[in-house]
């Protein structure tokens, strides 16, 4: 799925303070070998949606998921069991690339796979997921957050689906030519409850069983 011209300005110059939002930033990657990353790829029968590297004056922001957002459940009843499992997500790669030269703002794209899933109580076919991106001082303040809707369809059979979602371009403006891209980081996490963020800190997951099916990976574009 392609965002056209979607836009996360931050409207501030580069060094003002805006309230600190809580994010515990640990990247959901660290803690997983290349190996699982290479399983699970295959399980979920995922496309990756590597982008154009640029030219840029500096660095790009860093880019990462929030780890307690990086994954989303959902139980019927707010039972944590597998047959109490509605829908489950994880955002599996992100891929970005950045273009600035000068006093220019750092225009930035991402595409970000997730991992999509209908469990035993999933009762519709369709679910809209939502998911919000966050520009922040690195390691400090938010400067700007976004949310996103993500709508999916199971087809009949799948309780599993694949989708990359590409956003066009979020701006970052800069003081001046001197402040580089890796003076701030993109976060990405879904739009999780409490409980679920609770749930992801914990280390605890329910990951769909599809037996031999595959998974559909669910692209579009223009």
């Amino acid at each position: 799925m392609r965002r056209a011209l979607l836009m996360l300005s931050v409207l501030v110059t580069a060094w003002t303070m805006v309230p600190v939002m809580h994010a515990f930033a640990q990247s959901q990657g660290d803690d997983q070998s290349d190996a699982d990353k290479k399983k699970k790829k295959e399980e979920w029968d995922l496309k990756q949606a590597p982008l154009p590297q640029q030219k840029n004056a500096g660095p790009c922001p860093y880019v990462k998921v929030l780890y307690d957002a990086g994954r989303y459940e959902e139980f019927k009843d707010g039972q944590e069991a597998s047959q109490a499992v509605a829908y489950t997500g994880e955002i599996q790669t992100l891929s970005a690339t950045c273009d600035y030269k000068g006093v220019e703002p750092i225009h930035n794209k991402i595409a970000i796979t997730f991992a999509l899933g209908r469990g035993p109580q999933g009762r519709e076919t369709h679910k809209t997921y939502r998911y919000w991106i966050a520009v922040t001082h690195r390691n400090r303040s938010v400067l700007a957050k976004e949310y996103f809707n993500l709508p999916v369809d199971f087809a009949a059979g799948r309780d599993r689906v694949g989708v990359v979602d590409t956003v066009n371009d979020i701006i970052i403006p800069r003081a001046d030519k001197q402040v580089a891209g890796d003076n701030f980081e993109i976060l990405v996490g879904f739009d999780v409850t409490q409980a679920m963020a609770d749930f992801n800190r914990d280390g605890k997951r329910f990951r769909i069983n599809a037996g031999s099916q595959v998974a559909e990976a669910q692209t579009g574009g223009q």
